[in-house]
């Protein structure tokens, strides 16, 4: 009961330490906290952190800011698991030192004072023979040679290198970081349906089919290929063309609508060839630098053999009937939710944690989970939490569009990337404030956003009968402002922009419920900056991470600019977007001289990585003009 100090808005800490925070090796953990304490003595801090499989702490001194925020900071170096907590105590040598040198001044007589540093200094020792003991005897020799070793520099080094450690508060919440691999935080994304990818229209296209198309996924620099659900697709109550009731014998379904009589989640649709054809897919992809993600859809269709297996696990309706998926006015007939408040749900966890570890045995290290905010949290924290304890490698993707709070609640509970609003910020202010709620609030800990501009389910209003031009600066400002992002790839690649009759926001002849044949040797203004933007992005650390963006003002409501630098500023990437699609537009940007660490005149040179053309900028302010014919951007490589 003798420690005076209070710690309190210890950040980051999400939900009183119930979950951990995000990082990838070589970033940075800043934390603050309150510190205070009663009366006037001098306070000290300290920030202590160790990997899971070290024994001992390592320590960073905290510094004092405006109204007793302390703040402190550590990087982690390797994967795992990290822990971190905040230690505060009463400083007795540092206030007797401070007084100490008031006092002097004031002209008072030191003897007392010298026997009271002497005594506190060899409590702040660690050994006889280290400075603080020696000084310890130096202040009891004679008086003026022991003010004079009290008044010197070296003294106030002493007492800041040997702090008296007595009667601390410690604040040990469970404090956490889990430090995943790289693609964590910087991933590209392409998605294509493998049954489209078959050389003749008409033909079902295969896992070999897939296959012979990694070389072209590579050439555009993509280096994650998601696949939706490779299952055997249900046949009872089958969609056709566009979400129709009645399907026609040749419609394959909605690859969503998962197993039949061919299996269930451990099975592969016949069609797209063997297990052992998926599984060399992904050995072969492995080689050029791309991974496989797989669909993780906990769903099911009315014929999956689970249904017959364990009816306890599904909805019946009085009538005897299955309950199938509604979100109503919608209906999904073809898909059958399963019931996670079954009586046997500890056999159905662990029955679905089963689905997960057959898949990684076979090589998958990515999952992209569809609709998880339609399954229980605890599940999802349970789950990731055991795959990841012996697969710390495997990453889940959140495909969730839904209210803010759930999505947050996902992201707490353990997926490592999340889908995100992005795909509907459209204008200048809306990108701005999402990116800066994404960046500089608590969500930076822990929701690491992936950004679509399109998905097979979403053809944003925004793209409906728009020009190739808009097609490019959603897919450049999706890949800038974000680290992770992702595209629904042929459909944006070939310009799809059809909306649906309806009126809703999604494909006119939907690939979910056809095969589509493309044209896979076309090459176009988007294949090209599709290959252009991943190429800058790896040659350009500053574009890996989310987390280093700052605005900058322009003078035109047309223009957003937005700088991204690594901590040393020996890489700096700054962007200027022109939100109108037909026309040119121009106007001045300010040079950020405060982040760029410029005092006095600005000298810059500017290159445009996309057009090749360099500038040099020698005021505060900088004239720009973007034609999005040309393109709709500049991306500037910025040299001091």
């Amino acid at each position: 009961m003798r420690n005076r100090v209070i710690i309190e808005n210890v950040k980051p800490e999400i939900d009183n330490g119930r979950f951990f925070i995000k990082r990838i090796p070589g970033e940075r953990v800043d934390v603050s906290a309150d510190i205070f304490s009663d009366g006037h003595d001098v306070l000290r801090a300290a920030l202590l952190f160790k990997h899971e499989n070290d024994k001992n702490w390592s320590e960073v001194p905290m510094v004092e800011g405006l109204n007793d925020v302390w703040t402190a900071a550590f990087t982690v170096e390797k994967e795992g698991f990290y822990e971190y907590k905040v230690e505060g105590w009463v400083d007795h040598l540092n206030t007797w030192y401070k007084g100490f040198l008031k006092k002097q001044e004031d002209g008072q007589d030191m003897a007392v004072e010298l026997k009271i540093g002497a005594d506190l200094l060899r409590k702040a020792a660690v050994s006889k023979t280290d400075k603080a003991s020696k000084l310890a005897k130096t202040l009891e020799g004679k008086y003026e040679a022991a003010v004079e070793a009290v008044m010197a520099e070296e003294f106030a080094a002493t007492v800041a290198e040997f702090p008296l450690r007595q009667f601390q508060t410690v604040y040990d919440n469970h404090l956490r970081v889990r430090v995943g691999r790289s693609k964590e935080l910087f991933s590209a994304w392409y998605e294509f349906f493998p049954r489209s990818t078959a050389l003749l229209p008409g033909k079902h296209g295969t896992f070999k089919d897939a296959a012979r198309l990694l070389p072209r996924i590579q050439e555009l620099g993509f280096d994650v290929l998601y696949l939706p659900p490779i299952h055997p697709v249900g046949k009872l109550n089958r969609k056709g063309k566009n979400n129709a009731v009645t399907a026609e014998s040749n419609d394959p379904g909605s690859p969503w609508a998962i197993g039949s009589e061919e299996g269930g989640h451990k099975a592969v649709a016949p069609e797209l060839g063997t297990l052992e054809d998926y599984k060399k897919l992904i050995r072969e992809a492995e080689k050029m630098g791309i991974e496989i993600a797989f669909d993780l859809a906990f769903q099911c269709a009315p014929d999956h053999p689970y249904i017959k297996e364990h009816p306890e696990w599904f909805l019946w309706r009085p009538d005897g009937t299955i309950m199938y998926a509604e979100n109503p006015p919608k209906k999904y007939q073809d898909i059958v939710p399963i019931n996670f408040e079954s009586d046997d749900w500890e056999n159905l966890w662990n029955e679905l944690k089963s689905v997960v570890l057959f898949w990684v045995e076979q090589g998958v290290k990515i999952f992209r989970v569809d609709n998880p905010h339609t399954k229980p949290f605890r599940f999802w924290d349970w789950l990731i939490g055991e795959v990841q304890r012996d697969h710390p490698d495997v990453l889940f993707l959140s495909e969730s569009f839904t209210r803010p709070k759930v999505m947050a609640e996902l992201a707490k509970g353990g997926f490592t990337q999340s889908y995100s609003y992005f795909t509907w910020r459209t204008t200048k202010k809306e990108v701005e404030e999402y990116m800066t709620e994404l960046t500089q609030t608590e969500l930076r800990e822990y929701f690491r956003p992936n950004f679509w501009p399109n998905t097979p389910d979403i053809l944003p209003y925004e793209l409906m009968g728009a020009n190739v031009n808009a097609f490019v600066k959603r897919l450049l400002m999706a890949s800038t402002l974000s680290s992770n992002y992702g595209l629904y790839g042929p459909a944006y690649e070939f310009l799809e922009n059809s909306g649906h009759t309806g009126g809703k926001e999604e494909y006119h002849n939907s690939e979910k419920y056809e095969i589509r044949h493309y044209d896979w040797t076309e090459r176009n203004r988007l294949t090209d900056i599709m290959t252009k933007i991943n190429n800058i992005r790896r040659e350009n650390p500053a574009l890996q991470t989310t987390w280093n963006i700052q605005f900058t003002r322009t003078d035109s409501d047309h223009l957003m600019s937005y700088v991204k630098t690594t901590d040393d500023l020996s890489n700096i990437i700054w962007c200027v977007v022109n939100f109108d699609t037909q026309y040119a537009q121009s106007g001045f940007v300010e040079v950020p001289k405060a982040l760029l660490k410029i005092t006095g005149r600005v000298n810059l040179k500017v290159t445009d990585l996309l057009s090749g053309e360099s500038y040099h900028w020698f005021n505060d302010w900088n004239y720009v003009e973007i034609n999005p014919y040309k393109w709709p951007a500049h991306i500037f490589k910025v040299e001091l």
